[in-house]
Parts: structure tokens; sequence; C-alpha cells
């Protein structure tokens, strides 16, 4: 009797704590440098995320290996509900990218929701002999095993970009990886290379100031703002072509479900706030508003992003590690 009372004690205490959670800060790992577009999603998160989790948030910059390091660290911390990760589709595609990858994605974290989407451009050198995707095509496909695809590096998203895109309209071209964004720009802007697929948040500008030809994006529904007139891939007939760039958050396995929701809730609450969508637009971004912001759909979606990624990624056998 004594013993059951005891444990029936230990129990409350501990339900106890995690509904005190949180009671000090907590860190988000961020697996990439300071100052890039997944460290700016994540501080912004973290303004909109601070009053409802009513927790003070620290950013951690944890960069290396196209993001696994990050990840890692956050898959062997203590699953408290104080040390979380906001990652981007590398969660899906590390599995075939890395072939000593040293956690599991869908078994080594708990799923928290996601955030939001970042569409990608299909953009040009500016004196590519191509006005719209129609004369894009035929240039294409009259000039396979001349083409230079410049993407961002192995693992990026405009690496990954590339690869679904070739494996889609079954064209060869030559892929150029730079370190960088930055100069993989500068060498398409100049004509070193011909082609590209990045994100809006690194071509928009680009586009904009005509340093760039423009063709169409990656997503199912056409853009608003200044690419409201591109058209989507699909409706220029790359049909079923859909890419974004998207971010999540996790905890690691096994932290208690309480924490997991109340995090999930203050989640929710943040991805509403005025200021966030303000500053995810100016990013060109989307913010999540179906029911991927749960957790049992995010785990659904990256298992299928999973699945769409590892067969594109073997077939081209180009690896990160």
């Amino acid at each position: 009797m004594k013993k059951t009372l005891l444990a029936c004690v230990a129990l409350l205490s501990v339900g106890a704590a995690w509904a005190e959670y949180p009671d000090k800060p907590v860190t988000i790992v961020v697996p990439f440098a300071a100052g890039g577009p997944t460290d700016k999603v994540a501080r912004d998160l973290a303004e909109a995320l601070r009053k409802p989790l009513n927790a003070t948030i620290v950013i951690e910059n944890v960069g290396g290996a196209g993001g696994t390091l990050g990840a890692t660290k956050v898959s062997k911390a203590a699953p408290d509900g104080y040390t979380l990760l906001l990652h981007h589709i590398g969660m899906s595609t590390a599995p075939a990218l890395y072939r000593n990858l040293q956690y599991k994605t869908l078994d080594d974290f708990e799923y928290l929701g996601l955030i939001n989407e970042v569409p990608m451009t299909l953009i040009s050198r500016p004196n590519l002999p191509a006005n719209n995707y129609a004369e894009l095509q035929k240039w294409l496909q009259a000039n396979q095993g001349k083409i230079n695809l410049a993407n961002a590096g192995l693992g990026s998203a405009s690496h990954l970009c590339g690869l679904l895109y070739m494996s889609t309209i079954k064209i060869d071209m030559t892929t150029v990886p730079y370190k960088g964004t930055g100069p993989a720009m500068t060498d398409l802007i100049g004509g070193q290379v011909d082609i590209m697929c990045d994100q809006t948040t690194n071509t928009t500008s680009q586009i904009d100031g005509g340093k760039v030809k423009a063709f169409a994006v990656s997503t199912p529904k056409r853009l608003g703002g200044s690419l409201a007139k591109l058209p989507t891939l699909d409706e220029s007939g790359v049909k079923g072509f859909n890419v974004s760039i998207w971010h999540g958050m996790y905890a690691p396995k096994g932290t208690p479900k309480a924490v997991l929701e109340k995090i999930n809730t203050a989640l929710k609450t943040a991805l509403k706030d005025a200021e966030f969508h303000k500053r995810e637009e100016a990013l060109g971004a989307v913010i999540v508003t179906d029911n991927r912001v749960n957790p049992a759909e995010h785990k659904k979606f990256v298992e299928a992003e999973i699945n769409k990624w590892t067969p594109v990624i073997k077939a081209a056998g180009q690896y990160a590690d």
C-alpha cells in the first residue's frame, strides 16, 4: 500500500512538473548559419512564439553537413521540450543524400507542425534565346548535352529542384554546384551558366530587376505580387510538378505528450500572428494553414516527401557525404 501511494505521489509530481512547462528558456536549434533563410524564419517565429508559449526563446545556430549536424544534436538532446529543431526540406532529403546519417528522420523526433512554404522559380541567364516556357522547352530539347544547370551546392534547394525538374522532363543537363546561391546567381546573371531553379527569397529581386529571365513557378497555384504573371510549371505542361521549401518544428523523441501539446498550441497561435505573416510575406513565404500544422499530418507529409525525393536522388547518384 505504501509503495503504491509513493508511486502515485511520484506520478503526480511529474505531471505537475510538465504542467509548469516552460519554466526556463527554450532553445530552438537552427541547423544552418545565422543570417540565412531558415535562420530568418526561426527568428521571426521566435518573436511570435514567445507570448503564447510564455517563455524566453533562444536561437542556437548549429550549421554544417547540410543541416544534419544540428538535427543530430536535437535527436540526442534531453526529451524535455527545452531543445527544439526548426528545419526545412532537408529533413526529407537527408536520408537519401547522406548514406551514414546519425539519426532516423521518422523515428527519432516528435513532430510539432509545419510552418511555411517557400515557392521556387525557374530562371535563366538574361541572354538565353527564349521568352516563355514553351520556347524554353524547345531550346532545352535542341541543346541536350550542352545545358548547364546551376545550383547552390549539393543538397541545396536549387540542387533538389533541378534534379526533380531534369527527372520530370527527361532532359539531361550538366549540374554545376556552387558554394551558395550568391556565386551561382552571379554566374547566371553573367551568362556563364544557363538555368537555375531557386527560392523566391533569392530570385524575386533579380526577376523584378530584369537581371534574369523567369519562366515559371514550382507550385500548383500561381503566386501573387510581382510574380503573379508567371505561369506554374504544371500549367505549362510539366504535369504534377510541385516543389516548395518548407519549414517544420521538431522535438526529441520521447518528449512528454503534455509538453508537445503546449508547444503545438503555441505554434498554431504564432502562425496567426499578423507581424509574423507580414515578415514571411516579405520573404516570399506562405504560412501553412491546413491540417499539416498538426503533428500527425506533419509527419505524414514528411514521409511522403521522403518517398518523393529518395528515388530522384538515388537515380542521380549525387550524394552529399
